[in-house]
């Protein structure tokens, strides 16, 4: 029944997809303001055809140029967070090569980044940096990386260049307070950060447990094709969204500071959608230690699925 399932989603997909690529194709070159909204409309009919129920606290602001900070635990973030407002996506330059989700990326007009080559980086930052100050919402997965679902890696305070990015003092030293090198930035004086945290909670409608959840997370060295369809077979999912409260750039001191808030604000979240409390029931949250924060491959730490859930 598993692969029946399975095959039966993959061709719904198909259906709705292939025939809406050259409307969005048309958008790009003749409503840039439609194509805008086109994938998010597009991607609610894709969680309806894939079985995921949203369950959304919160929303996104809609005058102002947001960067949305999430947290990343599959391919299926994707959909989810497109549905849940008109966004585009911040991805690492490997995401542009991969078959069938190059166009799809294009189509969402993403914005690739190549971590490997400075100057690539920079081009890179500045079309960020443009990307906000036409209004648009960007979302940054700040792990820089995939997890298995049951937490929060350490953000990476380098994503965070284009929205705060170093300033360098008249001896060409970066500073990172632009405050102090008293030169402005338009995106820090009208952006403004929102926090994401989202975590997939039901399978059938049945609670997952924290050992169960890997196999919704893609992550590691996982193979994607395989892993997409162990998931199509599983079941029906719900997936929850916490959305923080909207707060301006120029609120926070330098792109650290921005990181290190985010990062507390989004592991709270989850961990409160995990453990079912209440929004004004405290609880405490464990930290990434220092060796943690430094550890290269954190994400092959997780715990893995049992074989009976695959």
């Amino acid at each position: 029944m598993g692969a029946m399932r399975a095959g039966l989603l993959l061709a719904g997909f198909a259906g709705l997809t292939i025939p809406l690529l050259p409307v969005q194709e048309l958008l790009l070159r003749l409503s840039p303001k439609r194509a805008r909204t086109f994938p998010h409309w597009y991607h609610r009919q894709v969680c309806r055809v894939l079985g995921v129920r949203l369950h959304i606290e919160g929303e996104v602001i809609k005058d102002k140029p947001v960067l949305l900070v999430s947290n990343h635990t599959s391919w299926l973030d994707i959909p989810v967070l497109s549905a849940v407002a008109p966004v585009s996506f911040i991805a690492k330059r490997e995401v542009s090569g991969w078959p069938g989700v190059k166009l799809l990326a294009r189509l969402q007009r993403t914005v690739f980044v190549d971590r490997t080559r400075r100057t690539a980086v920079e081009g890179t930052t500045n079309e960020i940096r443009a990307r906000l100050q036409a209004g648009d919402t960007l979302v940054l997965f700040a792990e820089g990386t995939s997890s298995d679902g049951n937490s929060v890696l350490p953000f990476k305070s380098s994503l965070f260049a284009a929205t705060m990015p170093g300033r360098k003092n008249s001896k060409n030293i970066p500073v990172e307070n632009a405050e102090k090198s008293g030169s402005s930035n338009p995106v820090t004086e009208t952006a403004v950060v929102q926090t994401v945290a989202l975590a997939y909670t039901h399978l059938h409608g049945v609670p997952i447990g924290r050992a169960d959840r890997p196999i919704i997370g893609w992550y590691g060295d996982m193979e994607m094709l395989s892993h997409a369809w162990q998931l199509l077979k599983a079941g029906p999912l719900d997936v929850e969204i916490k959305i923080g409260v909207p707060v301006p750039v120029s609120k926070f001191k330098d792109r650290k500071h921005l990181a290190n808030q985010s990062e507390e604000e989004v592991r709270k979240n989850l961990v409160r959608i995990l453990r079912h409390r209440e929004q004004n029931e405290d609880f405490h949250v464990t930290k990434p230690t220092e060796e943690q924060r430094k550890a290269p491959s954190l994400q092959h730490a997780s715990v893995k699925p049992r074989k009976g859930m695959r």
